[in-house]
């Protein structure tokens, strides 16, 4: 059997408008159950509008304070730097760096995001019960107010309920996650600054976090260079006492007088790998929760369950009505 062109089109056609009628049948379905259960969606739409009006009430404001640091020159490298092509070898023996203080910057990151280095800064400030036990902040007074489910902030005791393995006092390990929360560190590539933050329900808290973080990572980069710079020493003056060979000691005086301009260096300067551009400060303003935005996010969401709760409705009552 034969078609011919003209048929084709006018197949083509009848198909295209059936499927244009049938899509203009299923909006005004669509729309017609929204109609007839607007009640159920205006009711659904409304409770969680409530709802997320409520949450948003509830939380506490968040405060987030924050520092912007630049790496510090390091003074003397220039001359390590100079020795590194030419006496490389037998200073790497030594542990002395010749690569002078480029890679010190992301270093002193790398430790401040690490678990040991938070650990330290936890005990050292004591600074566990407003960092897991802290509910919210009165600002006219001034003063934490301890969740008392987890902390007894009059005895000094922590009175959360937990399982084994956990204690009511947390460890280490779960403070350091919770820290993790609160604290952020971000390295711009292109300019090399970094900056250094910390949220928390205290604007006060936040602030005198951050500037301990950045006095306590300068002190801790500090003592390793000094440290790792004794130790070089050390082994330099060890080999300066076994060789006689002229040039060879020459290497190695030159190689000490670098390490104790490095130790020197140390000790006369606090902002040690960190220099402070803009210091940390008291925020005025909330950094979070954005209530609005979850009230208005709450209603859409209502909105779309209520829709939804429209067609599980009009489903069911036409199940009803065929399966009478």
């Amino acid at each position: 059997m034969k078609y011919s062109k003209s048929n084709i089109n006018i197949t083509n056609e009848s198909l295209s408008s059936r499927g244009n009628s049938e899509d203009e049948i299923d909006l005004k379905e669509l729309v017609s159950v929204i109609w007839k259960e607007k009640v159920l969606v205006i009711a659904v739409a409304s409770l969680f509008a409530v709802l997320s009006v409520i949450y948003a009430i509830k939380q506490p404001n968040i405060y987030k304070s924050e520092v912007l640091l630049a790496p510090s020159e390091q003074e003397g490298s220039g001359g390590l730097a100079g020795l590194a092509g030419q006496f490389g070898g037998l200073a790497s023996l030594a542990g002395v760096n010749l690569g002078g203080g480029s890679n010190k910057a992301q270093l002193a990151v790398e430790v401040l995001k690490s678990r040991q280095f938070t650990s330290d800064f936890i005990n050292k400030h004591n600074i566990l019960p407003e960092l897991m036990g802290v509910h919210s902040w009165n600002m006219q007074k001034n003063e934490l107010i301890y969740d008392e489910e987890l902390y007894d902030g009059e005895s000094g005791e922590w009175t959360r309920v937990v399982t084994a393995p956990l204690v009511p006092e947390p460890s280490m390990q779960e403070a350091y996650k919770e820290f993790k929360k609160v604290f952020s560190v971000n390295n711009d590539k292109e300019t090399g600054l970094i900056t250094l933050s910390v949220s928390h329900v205290s604007p006060y808290v936040a602030k005198q976090w951050v500037s301990w973080l950045v006095e306590d990572i300068n002190q801790t980069m500090k003592e390793r260079e000094v440290l790792e710079a004794k130790k070089s020493t050390e082994f330099l003056q060890h080999q300066l006492n076994q060789t006689e060979i002229a040039d060879i000691r020459e290497v190695l005086y030159k190689l000490v007088e670098e390490q104790t301009k490095t130790i020197m260096f140390a000790e006369v300067r606090d902002e040690y790998v960190f220099k402070t551009i803009d210091a940390a400060f008291v925020p005025e303003e909330k950094f979070r929760p954005k209530r609005a935005v979850i009230a208005i996010l709450g209603t859409i969401l209502g909105c779309i369950a209520g829709v939804i709760f429209a067609f599980i409705v009009n489903f069911s009552k036409k199940q009803r009505s065929k399966s009478f």
